[in-house]
Protein backbone atom coordinates (compact mmCIF):
# COMPACT_ATOMS: atom_id res chain seq x y z
CA UNK A 1 0.00 0.00 0.00
CA UNK A 2 2.80 2.38 0.92
CA UNK A 3 4.57 1.57 -2.35
CA UNK A 4 1.43 2.39 -4.31
CA UNK A 5 1.07 5.72 -2.52
CA UNK A 6 4.71 6.49 -3.22
CA UNK A 7 4.29 5.73 -6.92
CA UNK A 8 1.17 7.89 -7.07
CA UNK A 9 3.02 10.76 -5.38
CA UNK A 10 5.89 10.41 -7.84
CA UNK A 11 3.49 10.40 -10.79
CA UNK A 12 1.82 13.55 -9.50
CA UNK A 13 5.20 15.29 -9.32
CA UNK A 14 6.00 14.21 -12.87
CA UNK A 15 2.65 15.50 -14.08
CA UNK A 16 3.39 18.85 -12.43
CA UNK A 17 6.74 19.06 -14.20
CA UNK A 18 4.96 18.46 -17.48
CA UNK A 19 2.05 20.74 -16.61
CA UNK A 20 1.60 24.35 -15.62
CA UNK A 21 3.19 26.53 -12.98
CA UNK A 22 0.40 26.17 -10.34
CA UNK A 23 1.49 22.57 -9.67
CA UNK A 24 4.98 23.70 -8.71
CA UNK A 25 3.89 25.56 -5.56
CA UNK A 26 3.69 23.76 -2.26
CA UNK A 27 1.12 24.36 0.44
CA UNK A 28 3.42 26.62 2.46
CA UNK A 29 3.96 29.00 -0.47
CA UNK A 30 1.80 32.13 -0.79
CA UNK A 31 -0.52 32.58 -3.73
CA UNK A 32 1.45 34.05 -6.62
CA UNK A 33 0.62 35.24 -10.10
CA UNK A 34 1.13 32.63 -12.79
CA UNK A 35 3.01 35.21 -14.86
CA UNK A 36 5.51 35.81 -12.03
CA UNK A 37 6.17 32.09 -11.49
CA UNK A 38 6.82 31.59 -15.21
CA UNK A 39 9.29 34.47 -15.36
CA UNK A 40 11.12 33.20 -12.29
CA UNK A 41 11.41 29.70 -13.74
CA UNK A 42 12.80 30.98 -17.04
CA UNK A 43 15.23 33.13 -15.05
CA UNK A 44 16.22 29.99 -13.12
CA UNK A 45 17.12 28.35 -16.45
CA UNK A 46 19.32 31.35 -17.25
CA UNK A 47 21.00 31.17 -13.83
CA UNK A 48 21.48 27.43 -14.28
CA UNK A 49 23.30 28.02 -17.56
CA UNK A 50 25.38 30.72 -15.87
CA UNK A 51 26.30 28.36 -13.04
CA UNK A 52 27.42 25.70 -15.52
CA UNK A 53 29.54 28.29 -17.33
CA UNK A 54 31.15 29.38 -14.05
CA UNK A 55 31.95 25.77 -13.19
CA UNK A 56 33.56 25.25 -16.59
CA UNK A 57 36.03 28.09 -16.09
CA UNK A 58 37.15 26.90 -12.67
CA UNK A 59 40.83 25.99 -13.29
CA UNK A 60 40.49 22.39 -12.09
CA UNK A 61 37.41 21.74 -14.21
CA UNK A 62 38.78 23.62 -17.24
CA UNK A 63 41.78 21.29 -17.39
CA UNK A 64 39.46 18.28 -17.59
CA UNK A 65 37.47 19.59 -20.56
CA UNK A 66 40.05 18.21 -22.99
CA UNK A 67 38.57 14.77 -22.23
CA UNK A 68 35.44 15.69 -24.15
CA UNK A 69 35.60 13.93 -27.55
CA UNK A 70 36.82 16.31 -30.24
CA UNK A 71 36.58 19.37 -28.00
CA UNK A 72 40.28 20.15 -28.05
CA UNK A 73 42.90 17.88 -29.59
CA UNK A 74 41.84 15.72 -32.47
CA UNK A 75 39.25 18.12 -33.84
CA UNK A 76 39.62 19.35 -37.39
CA UNK A 77 40.38 22.81 -36.12
CA UNK A 78 40.94 24.60 -32.86
CA UNK A 79 39.45 28.09 -32.60
CA UNK A 80 39.51 28.09 -36.40
CA UNK A 81 43.11 26.90 -36.85
CA UNK A 82 44.92 23.64 -37.44
CA UNK A 83 44.70 20.83 -34.90
CA UNK A 84 48.40 20.98 -34.02
CA UNK A 85 47.78 24.05 -31.85
CA UNK A 86 47.32 23.14 -28.20
CA UNK A 87 44.05 24.70 -27.06
CA UNK A 88 44.39 23.73 -23.41
CA UNK A 89 44.54 27.39 -22.40
CA UNK A 90 41.30 28.15 -24.29
CA UNK A 91 39.04 25.35 -23.06
CA UNK A 92 37.11 27.51 -20.59
CA UNK A 93 36.64 30.19 -23.26
CA UNK A 94 35.30 27.63 -25.74
CA UNK A 95 33.00 26.04 -23.17
CA UNK A 96 31.49 29.35 -22.03
CA UNK A 97 30.88 30.42 -25.65
CA UNK A 98 29.05 27.18 -26.40
CA UNK A 99 27.05 27.38 -23.20
CA UNK A 100 26.15 30.96 -24.07
CA UNK A 101 25.10 29.89 -27.56
CA UNK A 102 22.80 27.15 -26.27
CA UNK A 103 21.16 29.42 -23.69
CA UNK A 104 20.71 32.24 -26.21
CA UNK A 105 19.27 29.79 -28.76
CA UNK A 106 16.83 28.52 -26.12
CA UNK A 107 15.45 32.00 -25.39
CA UNK A 108 15.49 32.99 -29.07
CA UNK A 109 13.30 29.98 -29.84
CA UNK A 110 10.74 31.05 -27.24
CA UNK A 111 10.95 34.71 -28.29
CA UNK A 112 9.92 33.71 -31.82
CA UNK A 113 7.34 31.19 -30.64
CA UNK A 114 5.59 33.66 -28.33
CA UNK A 115 5.22 36.56 -30.76
CA UNK A 116 1.81 38.28 -30.43
CA UNK A 117 0.45 36.19 -27.55
CA UNK A 118 -2.32 38.40 -26.15
CA UNK A 119 -3.77 36.37 -23.27
CA UNK A 120 -3.58 33.02 -21.53
CA UNK A 121 -6.39 31.83 -23.80
CA UNK A 122 -3.85 31.55 -26.61
CA UNK A 123 -2.69 27.90 -26.84
CA UNK A 124 0.93 29.09 -26.88
CA UNK A 125 0.47 30.56 -23.40
CA UNK A 126 0.24 27.00 -22.07
CA UNK A 127 3.70 26.38 -23.52
CA UNK A 128 4.98 29.57 -21.90
CA UNK A 129 3.57 28.71 -18.48
CA UNK A 130 4.02 24.94 -18.42
CA UNK A 131 5.88 21.86 -19.70
CA UNK A 132 8.93 22.75 -17.61
CA UNK A 133 10.43 19.29 -17.68
CA UNK A 134 10.42 19.29 -21.48
CA UNK A 135 11.89 22.80 -21.53
CA UNK A 136 14.72 21.55 -19.34
CA UNK A 137 15.31 18.65 -21.72
CA UNK A 138 15.34 21.10 -24.63
CA UNK A 139 17.97 23.26 -22.91
CA UNK A 140 20.10 20.19 -22.15
CA UNK A 141 19.81 19.03 -25.76
CA UNK A 142 20.83 22.43 -27.10
CA UNK A 143 23.80 22.49 -24.72
CA UNK A 144 25.03 19.05 -25.77
CA UNK A 145 24.61 19.94 -29.43
CA UNK A 146 26.48 23.24 -28.99
CA UNK A 147 29.61 21.40 -27.85
CA UNK A 148 29.74 19.64 -31.22
CA UNK A 149 29.70 22.86 -33.25
CA UNK A 150 32.84 22.91 -35.46
CA UNK A 151 35.20 25.70 -34.50
CA UNK A 152 35.83 27.33 -37.88
CA UNK A 153 34.73 30.95 -37.60
CA UNK A 154 32.23 30.23 -34.80
CA UNK A 155 34.25 31.96 -32.06
CA UNK A 156 34.84 35.12 -34.12
CA UNK A 157 31.24 35.43 -35.31
CA UNK A 158 29.75 34.66 -31.91
CA UNK A 159 32.08 37.20 -30.29
CA UNK A 160 30.43 40.00 -32.29
CA UNK A 161 26.97 38.66 -31.45
CA UNK A 162 28.04 38.83 -27.82
CA UNK A 163 29.32 42.39 -28.20
CA UNK A 164 26.04 43.66 -29.69
CA UNK A 165 23.90 41.74 -27.21
CA UNK A 166 25.97 42.94 -24.25
CA UNK A 167 25.72 46.57 -25.38
CA UNK A 168 21.92 46.30 -25.53
CA UNK A 169 21.72 44.56 -22.14
CA UNK A 170 23.87 47.26 -20.53
CA UNK A 171 21.34 49.79 -21.82
CA UNK A 172 18.54 47.74 -20.27
CA UNK A 173 20.48 47.72 -17.01
CA UNK A 174 20.75 51.50 -17.17
CA UNK A 175 17.01 51.89 -17.83
CA UNK A 176 16.21 49.69 -14.84
CA UNK A 177 18.72 51.57 -12.69
CA UNK A 178 17.24 54.96 -13.63
CA UNK A 179 13.74 53.67 -12.90
CA UNK A 180 14.88 52.19 -9.57
CA UNK A 181 16.57 55.45 -8.58
CA UNK A 182 13.45 57.51 -9.33
CA UNK A 183 11.21 55.05 -7.44
CA UNK A 184 13.59 55.01 -4.47
CA UNK A 185 13.70 58.81 -4.22
CA UNK A 186 9.94 59.16 -4.59
CA UNK A 187 9.29 56.56 -1.88
CA UNK A 188 11.57 58.17 0.68
CA UNK A 189 10.33 61.69 -0.07
CA UNK A 190 6.74 60.50 0.21
CA UNK A 191 7.46 58.80 3.53
CA UNK A 192 9.14 61.95 4.78
CA UNK A 193 6.18 64.08 3.74
CA UNK A 194 3.57 61.78 5.28
CA UNK A 195 5.31 61.21 8.59
CA UNK A 196 6.94 64.64 8.96
CA UNK A 197 10.03 62.76 10.15
CA UNK A 198 13.42 64.28 9.46
CA UNK A 199 14.98 60.83 9.59
CA UNK A 200 13.94 60.12 6.00
CA UNK A 201 15.65 63.29 4.78
CA UNK A 202 18.74 62.43 6.81
CA UNK A 203 18.81 58.93 5.29
CA UNK A 204 18.40 60.43 1.82
CA UNK A 205 21.33 62.77 2.37
CA UNK A 206 23.46 60.03 3.90
CA UNK A 207 22.95 57.60 1.01
CA UNK A 208 23.59 60.35 -1.54
CA UNK A 209 26.80 61.29 0.27
CA UNK A 210 27.95 57.65 0.35
CA UNK A 211 27.34 57.24 -3.39
CA UNK A 212 29.22 60.42 -4.27
CA UNK A 213 32.06 59.61 -1.86
CA UNK A 214 32.42 56.14 -3.39
CA UNK A 215 32.39 57.66 -6.89
CA UNK A 216 35.08 60.21 -6.02
CA UNK A 217 37.25 57.54 -4.43
CA UNK A 218 36.78 55.26 -7.45
CA UNK A 219 37.72 58.05 -9.88
CA UNK A 220 40.88 58.77 -7.88
CA UNK A 221 41.81 55.08 -7.98
CA UNK A 222 41.19 54.93 -11.72
CA UNK A 223 43.57 57.83 -12.26
CA UNK A 224 46.18 56.19 -10.01
CA UNK A 225 46.08 52.66 -11.42
CA UNK A 226 44.95 53.08 -15.03
CA UNK A 227 46.92 56.15 -16.08
CA UNK A 228 50.57 57.18 -16.10
CA UNK A 229 52.14 60.67 -16.03
CA UNK A 230 53.57 59.86 -19.45
CA UNK A 231 51.26 58.01 -21.82
CA UNK A 232 47.95 56.20 -21.25
CA UNK A 233 46.20 59.11 -22.96
CA UNK A 234 43.09 57.06 -23.76
CA UNK A 235 42.50 56.24 -20.11
CA UNK A 236 42.93 59.85 -19.01
CA UNK A 237 40.51 61.08 -21.67
CA UNK A 238 37.83 58.46 -20.96
CA UNK A 239 37.92 59.00 -17.19
CA UNK A 240 37.83 62.78 -17.60
CA UNK A 241 34.94 62.74 -20.07
CA UNK A 242 32.77 60.58 -17.82
CA UNK A 243 33.74 62.68 -14.80
CA UNK A 244 32.58 65.84 -16.57
CA UNK A 245 29.36 64.20 -17.76
CA UNK A 246 28.57 63.00 -14.23
CA UNK A 247 29.10 66.52 -12.91
CA UNK A 248 26.78 67.88 -15.60
CA UNK A 249 23.89 65.52 -14.78
CA UNK A 250 24.33 66.23 -11.07
CA UNK A 251 24.06 69.99 -11.62
CA UNK A 252 21.15 69.65 -14.06
CA UNK A 253 19.20 67.44 -11.63
CA UNK A 254 18.96 70.26 -9.06
CA UNK A 255 18.32 73.20 -11.40
CA UNK A 256 15.20 75.20 -10.40
CA UNK A 257 13.45 74.56 -13.72
CA UNK A 258 14.05 70.81 -13.43
CA UNK A 259 12.86 70.79 -9.81
CA UNK A 260 9.72 72.67 -10.79
CA UNK A 261 8.89 70.18 -13.55
CA UNK A 262 9.98 67.12 -11.53
CA UNK A 263 9.84 67.75 -7.77
CA UNK A 264 11.10 64.23 -7.02
CA UNK A 265 14.28 64.51 -9.08
CA UNK A 266 17.44 65.17 -7.14
CA UNK A 267 20.94 64.15 -6.23
CA UNK A 268 20.04 60.64 -5.05
CA UNK A 269 19.28 59.53 -8.60
CA UNK A 270 22.26 61.43 -10.00
CA UNK A 271 24.62 59.92 -7.41
CA UNK A 272 23.47 56.37 -8.20
CA UNK A 273 23.82 56.92 -11.95
CA UNK A 274 27.25 58.46 -11.34
CA UNK A 275 28.41 55.45 -9.32
CA UNK A 276 27.22 53.01 -12.00
CA UNK A 277 28.86 55.09 -14.74
CA UNK A 278 32.16 54.95 -12.87
CA UNK A 279 31.76 51.16 -12.62
CA UNK A 280 31.24 50.91 -16.38
CA UNK A 281 34.31 53.12 -16.89
CA UNK A 282 36.33 50.85 -14.61
CA UNK A 283 35.11 47.79 -16.49
CA UNK A 284 36.09 49.41 -19.80
CA UNK A 285 39.56 50.36 -18.58
CA UNK A 286 40.05 46.78 -17.35
CA UNK A 287 39.84 45.76 -21.02
CA UNK A 288 42.51 48.16 -22.29
CA UNK A 289 44.96 45.81 -24.05
CA UNK A 290 48.08 47.69 -22.91
CA UNK A 291 49.77 46.17 -19.88
CA UNK A 292 51.38 49.48 -18.83
CA UNK A 293 47.98 51.19 -18.68
CA UNK A 294 46.04 48.23 -17.32
CA UNK A 295 47.52 46.49 -14.27
CA UNK A 296 44.51 44.14 -14.11
CA UNK A 297 45.01 42.82 -17.66
CA UNK A 298 44.66 39.05 -17.67
CA UNK A 299 46.99 36.92 -19.80
CA UNK A 300 45.61 33.73 -21.30
CA UNK A 301 47.96 31.76 -23.49
CA UNK A 302 48.35 28.31 -24.96
CA UNK A 303 50.74 26.27 -22.84
CA UNK A 304 52.50 25.00 -25.92
CA UNK A 305 53.04 28.38 -27.47
CA UNK A 306 56.00 30.64 -27.44
CA UNK A 307 54.13 32.83 -25.01
CA UNK A 308 54.08 30.04 -22.43
CA UNK A 309 56.45 31.98 -20.24
CA UNK A 310 53.61 34.38 -19.48
CA UNK A 311 51.55 33.63 -16.40
CA UNK A 312 48.34 31.68 -16.96
CA UNK A 313 45.66 33.37 -14.88
CA UNK A 314 42.09 32.64 -13.99
CA UNK A 315 39.20 34.34 -15.77
CA UNK A 316 38.06 36.20 -12.67
CA UNK A 317 38.81 39.82 -11.91
CA UNK A 318 36.99 42.40 -9.79
CA UNK A 319 34.97 44.03 -12.63
CA UNK A 320 33.72 40.60 -13.70
CA UNK A 321 32.55 39.76 -10.19
CA UNK A 322 30.72 43.08 -9.82
CA UNK A 323 29.27 42.64 -13.31
CA UNK A 324 27.98 39.19 -12.34
CA UNK A 325 26.25 40.63 -9.25
CA UNK A 326 24.64 43.42 -11.30
CA UNK A 327 23.54 40.84 -13.88
CA UNK A 328 21.81 38.74 -11.19
CA UNK A 329 20.04 41.76 -9.67
CA UNK A 330 18.84 43.08 -13.03
CA UNK A 331 17.49 39.74 -14.25
CA UNK A 332 15.64 39.23 -10.97
CA UNK A 333 14.32 42.80 -11.25
CA UNK A 334 12.97 42.02 -14.72
CA UNK A 335 11.39 38.80 -13.47
CA UNK A 336 9.56 39.74 -10.29
CA UNK A 337 8.28 43.27 -10.69
CA UNK A 338 7.08 45.93 -13.07
CA UNK A 339 7.92 49.61 -12.91
CA UNK A 340 6.05 52.25 -10.96
CA UNK A 341 6.31 54.51 -14.01
CA UNK A 342 4.05 54.13 -17.03
CA UNK A 343 6.71 55.23 -19.50
CA UNK A 344 9.13 52.52 -18.34
CA UNK A 345 6.39 49.89 -18.49
CA UNK A 346 5.67 50.88 -22.07
CA UNK A 347 9.35 50.71 -22.95
CA UNK A 348 9.84 47.34 -21.23
CA UNK A 349 6.41 46.13 -22.42
CA UNK A 350 5.20 45.24 -18.93
CA UNK A 351 2.01 46.26 -17.18
CA UNK A 352 1.28 44.45 -13.94
CA UNK A 353 -2.43 43.87 -13.53
CA UNK A 354 -4.39 43.53 -10.34
CA UNK A 355 -4.97 40.31 -8.49
CA UNK A 356 -8.20 39.57 -10.26
CA UNK A 357 -10.72 36.80 -9.77
CA UNK A 358 -8.07 34.10 -9.62
CA UNK A 359 -6.60 35.55 -6.45
CA UNK A 360 -10.02 35.89 -4.84
CA UNK A 361 -10.84 32.26 -5.62
CA UNK A 362 -7.61 30.97 -4.14
CA UNK A 363 -8.05 33.15 -1.07
CA UNK A 364 -11.57 31.82 -0.46
CA UNK A 365 -10.55 28.20 -0.95
CA UNK A 366 -7.48 28.58 1.25
CA UNK A 367 -5.33 26.87 -1.38
CA UNK A 368 -1.89 28.38 -1.96
CA UNK A 369 -1.14 28.17 -5.65
CA UNK A 370 -0.32 30.23 -8.69
CA UNK A 371 -3.42 31.77 -10.23
CA UNK A 372 -3.99 32.80 -13.82
CA UNK A 373 -3.95 36.59 -13.97
CA UNK A 374 -3.71 36.81 -17.76
CA UNK A 375 -7.10 35.64 -18.97
CA UNK A 376 -8.02 39.14 -20.13
CA UNK A 377 -4.54 40.05 -21.33
CA UNK A 378 -0.87 39.26 -20.67
CA UNK A 379 0.90 41.37 -18.06
CA UNK A 380 4.16 41.40 -20.00
CA UNK A 381 5.30 40.74 -23.53
CA UNK A 382 6.41 37.12 -23.66
CA UNK A 383 8.65 37.72 -26.66
CA UNK A 384 10.28 40.82 -25.20
CA UNK A 385 10.92 39.03 -21.92
CA UNK A 386 12.69 36.19 -23.72
CA UNK A 387 14.62 38.73 -25.77
CA UNK A 388 15.84 40.34 -22.53
CA UNK A 389 16.99 36.95 -21.23
CA UNK A 390 18.69 36.27 -24.56
CA UNK A 391 20.63 39.53 -24.23
CA UNK A 392 21.40 38.65 -20.61
CA UNK A 393 22.83 35.29 -21.73
CA UNK A 394 25.11 37.07 -24.21
CA UNK A 395 26.15 39.61 -21.57
CA UNK A 396 27.09 36.98 -19.01
CA UNK A 397 28.97 35.05 -21.69
CA UNK A 398 31.10 38.11 -22.42
CA UNK A 399 31.48 38.92 -18.72
CA UNK A 400 32.70 35.45 -17.78
CA UNK A 401 35.28 35.52 -20.58
CA UNK A 402 36.29 39.14 -19.82
CA UNK A 403 35.38 40.07 -23.42
CA UNK A 404 38.59 38.33 -24.59
CA UNK A 405 39.15 36.76 -28.00
CA UNK A 406 42.09 34.98 -29.75
CA UNK A 407 44.73 37.23 -31.25
CA UNK A 408 45.98 37.01 -34.83
CA UNK A 409 48.61 34.40 -33.93
CA UNK A 410 45.90 32.33 -32.19
CA UNK A 411 48.33 31.66 -29.36
CA UNK A 412 47.03 34.19 -26.84
CA UNK A 413 43.56 35.31 -25.84
CA UNK A 414 43.70 39.08 -25.66
CA UNK A 415 41.41 41.96 -24.78
CA UNK A 416 40.38 43.94 -27.89
CA UNK A 417 39.69 47.68 -28.02
CA UNK A 418 36.18 46.73 -29.16
CA UNK A 419 35.27 45.85 -25.58
CA UNK A 420 36.55 49.20 -24.31
CA UNK A 421 34.55 51.29 -26.77
CA UNK A 422 31.35 49.25 -26.41
CA UNK A 423 31.35 49.74 -22.64
CA UNK A 424 32.24 53.42 -22.81
CA UNK A 425 29.60 54.03 -25.49
CA UNK A 426 26.99 52.32 -23.33
CA UNK A 427 27.91 54.57 -20.39
CA UNK A 428 27.48 57.66 -22.57
CA UNK A 429 24.15 56.37 -23.85
CA UNK A 430 23.00 55.80 -20.26
CA UNK A 431 23.98 59.31 -19.19
CA UNK A 432 22.16 60.80 -22.17
CA UNK A 433 19.11 58.71 -21.34
CA UNK A 434 19.10 59.95 -17.75
CA UNK A 435 19.55 63.53 -18.98
CA UNK A 436 16.52 63.04 -21.20
CA UNK A 437 14.40 61.92 -18.24
CA UNK A 438 15.27 65.23 -16.58
CA UNK A 439 14.67 67.62 -19.47
CA UNK A 440 11.86 65.78 -21.28
CA UNK A 441 9.03 67.48 -19.32
CA UNK A 442 10.48 70.87 -20.32
CA UNK A 443 11.04 69.94 -23.96
CA UNK A 444 7.64 68.25 -24.36
CA UNK A 445 5.36 70.01 -21.85
CA UNK A 446 2.18 68.66 -23.45
CA UNK A 447 3.09 65.04 -22.65
CA UNK A 448 2.52 63.33 -19.30
CA UNK A 449 5.82 62.18 -17.75
CA UNK A 450 4.43 61.47 -14.29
Amino acid sequence: MGACLGVCSLLSCVSCLCGSAPCLLCGCCPSVRNSTISRLLFTFFLFLGTLVSIIMIIPGVEKELHKLPGFCKGSSSVLGVQADVDCSGFLGHKAVYRMGFSTAAFFFLFAVLMVCVRSSKDPRAAVQNGFWFFKFLLLVGLTVGAFYIPDGSFTTVWFYFGVVGSFLFILIQLILLIDFAHSWSQLWLRNAGESNAKGWYAALCAVTFIFYAASIAAIALLYVYYTKPQGCTEGKVLISINLVLCLVISVVSILPKIQEAQPHSGLLQASLITLYTIFITWSALANVPTQECNPTLLLRNSTSSAAASQTLTTWWDAPSIVGLVVFILCTLFISIRSSDHTQVNKMMQTEESGAGAGAEATAESGVHRAYDNEQEGVTYSYSFFHLCLLLAALYIMMTLTNWYRPDDSLLVLHSPWTAVWVKISSSWAGLLLYMWTLVAPLVLPERDFS
